[in-house]
């Protein structure tokens, strides 16, 4: 039941089913479905439904409040009873590119300040670690800086620019990007992701027709495909999978690149543990 109450919340902060869906990575059909499935477990509606808007009622405010003492009580069950006499307990989020670079270095420094500090990082894509933060199941989240609007009750910390470039398959002859993108296979960085849709928009801006052909949310991936011929895919230049492997080239996208910003995501300093702040400075120093 903690994913349906996960799920009314996202509904009560981002005011419809649609767009919690967005955040959260599921359909609007789903979202309702969840929603409905929490109304008959409880016995009663939490919304007033009128056509397509739906609106808290009374019972969905007070539901509410006790929705969100209860996930946060939740997220503290991985806290073992020792945690304030052994330095206490940081849970991270962080996108996979991000983890053994960026946190790794930020981890070392933050264990050196803080040798007794258990440390829980749990990997996702970063809109499902935006929700789990949301939640209060993470103190802090590295990830791709979001396309909208940041909740006025979290701060971003910017931490590296990685331009985007084409890559295609050392063996494939050509040097006109464009051209490489309209004529072979092309292996897309998934949609749903916060990097995938900025491919979508750049593709859609600068009217470039491509020929779908695999798709899927890992950069690893996706420089593995083309590493085997499978075609050619727009990614961001990430620390962690460099250098390219040697069947992989590189092409430039000139005054058009772009870039995928990643960052730290967390709650304010009066709603943050003080260790969440450590951590902050030390990917600061990680990053430079």
């Amino acid at each position: 039941m903690i994913n349906e109450l996960r799920t009314f919340i996202a509904v009560c902060r981002h005011g419809t089913f649609a767009a919690a869906g967005e955040r959260i990575g599921l359909t609007q059909s789903a979202v309702s479905s969840q929603v409905k499935r929490l109304e008959e477990a409880l016995g009663f509606e939490l919304f007033e439904r009128t056509g397509r808007s739906a609106t808290l009622n009374a019972a969905g405010q007070t539901t509410l409040a006790r929705a969100e003492e209860i996930c946060a009580l939740y997220a503290k069950l991985g806290e073992l009873p020792d945690d304030a006499a052994s330095g206490g307990l940081l849970r991270i989020g962080a996108i996979a590119s991000a983890q053994s670079t960026l946190v790794a270095r930020a981890l070392a420094r933050l264990r050196k300040q803080q040798p007794q500090l258990r440390v829980h990082v749990s990997p996702g894509v970063s809109m499902r670690l935006m929700d789990e933060l949301d939640a209060g199941t993470i103190d802090a989240a590295v990830i791709i800086r979001p396309p909208f609007g940041i909740l006025p009750e979290l701060a971003w910390q910017p931490l590296v620019q990685e331009p985007y470039v084409l890559i295609a398959p050392k063996k494939l002859p050509g040097k006109d990007w464009r051209a490489l993108l309209q004529e072979q296979p092309f292996l897309r960085y998934d949609r749903a992701s916060f990097g995938g849709r900025m491919v979508e928009r750049f593709l859609r801006r600068e009217g470039i027709a491509v020929n779908d052909s695999i798709e899927l949310d890992e950069i690893a991936g996706l420089i593995h495909m083309t590493s085997k011929g499978l075609g050619v895919a727009l990614v961001p230049l990430v620390e962690a999978h460099l250098p390219l492997p040697a069947g992989v080239r590189m092409l430039s996208l000139g005054e058009l690149t772009f870039h995928r910003e990643v960052g730290l995501l967390q709650r304010k300093p009066r709603a943050s543990p003080p260790a969440a702040a450590q951590f902050a400075q030390c990917l600061r120093e990680a990053a430079q």
